[in-house]
């Protein structure tokens, strides 16, 4: 009951009974001071408290009729923002809500309707990497398997299988010699012995190979120093790079962010016939950004014709929505290319 009363109905419908409070002690006051001070042969105290009495009773219904009926609306509204905020938590980001008027209610509406289309382009960004990463698994296991196996019947048939047909070999010649010269047969055996501990080390060394190994790469700034030195080799471009050395990000920032400039530098020594590139890593609070420039030929953004980097484009695209972050292009004709990416980062 207590939640009930506490809607937004009944507040807006107080909010009127107090102004009606407000303004009978103020039409009190006024009339009783003007039959205090003139005395009016029109005005009784018996008047007074009547007209004050029929305005409260009359006030009182006016104010609960349209506290009803103008609050209807608002009520309305704020419910269906309250519906598709539940949407929201359950996970139904396709829900919106169309509105018409333009107050503020339309802008928290649209401004949760933009939520609701970013979140769902966020779930298809993970669901796509989720995607990505199960088929790169697959394919990954399938290409080590295929490497393991031919590394081992590599290692087998050099090492293991040669001992083995030497046993075999040992193993028949010293059964031969057993009635005949069981010394020899005695020394055969023990040539024996030492063949089958070393088929018996190597095939401890084989399985010590098939243990994972795990090797660590090389650090944003390192890795992305030897990109440039072989792209320098290749093409006669000047480089400005600024990257932090004491950069420290997670494994997958890392990651995605070497690709993204990767990709960058590949569509510029591809398309942008530039002769000078800027590249600037800084982190600012609490995100990491990223410039690229260079001063190529550029191109019309708008133009679908120029398909050639539309793909690298997405992709960049891609990874810096994959982590929570936005891309931004500028480009004309004859002016070079600006890209800009912000990822959320904390120290």
């Amino acid at each position: 009951m207590k939640g009930r009363f506490s809607s937004i109905r009944y507040v807006f419908i107080r909010s009127h009974l107090y102004g009606v409070f407000l303004t009978v002690v103020t039409l009190l006051a006024i009339l009783l001071s003007v039959y205090v001070l003139f005395h009016p042969e029109w005005l009784s105290v018996q008047s007074i408290f009547l007209f004050i009495i029929l305005y409260i009773i009359l006030s009182v219904f006016i104010s609960l009729f349209i506290g009803f009926q103008t609050s209807g609306s608002l009520k309305s509204r704020l419910d269906a923002m309250s519906v598709l905020i539940t949407q929201y938590a359950n996970g139904n980001y396709e829900s919106y809500i169309q509105s018409i008027d333009d107050d503020e209610f339309s802008r928290i509406t649209e401004e949760l309707n933009e939520l609701g289309k970013k979140l769902q382009s966020q779930v298809k960004s993970l669901q796509r990497m989720a995607d990505e990463k199960t088929d790169f698994a697959k394919s990954a296991h399938k290409a080590a398997v295929i490497e393991e196996r031919q590394r081992i019947a590599r290692d087998l048939h050099d090492a293991v299988s040669q001992q083995l047909f030497a046993l075999t070999m040992m193993s028949e010649a010293a059964g031969k010699q057993l009635a005949k010269n069981p010394e020899l047969a005695k020394s055969q055996m023990q040539d024996v012995t030492q063949a089958a501990m070393q088929a018996q080390t190597e095939m401890r060394a084989l399985l010590l190979h098939l243990r994972p190994v795990h090797l660590s790469g090389d650090s944003l700034a390192k890795g992305i120093h030897k990109l440039i030195a072989e792209l320098k080799q290749k093409s006669q471009m000047k480089f400005d790079v600024v990257i932090p050395e004491d950069l420290v990000l997670s494994e997958a920032i890392e990651e995605h962010v070497f690709r993204i400039i990767q990709e960058s530098l590949s569509n510029i020594l591809r398309h942008a016939h530039a002769t000078e590139v800027n590249l600037e890593i800084t982190t600012r609070t609490k995100e990491l950004f990223i410039h690229i420039r260079d001063n190529g030929k550029g191109f019309d953004i708008s133009n679908d014709s120029e398909r050639k980097t539309s793909y690298g484009l997405k992709t960049m695209r891609e990874r810096s929505e994959e982590l929570g972050g936005t891309f931004t292009i500028r480009s004309n004709k004859d002016e070079g290319t600006y890209i800009d990416i912000r990822i959320p980062y904390k120290d």
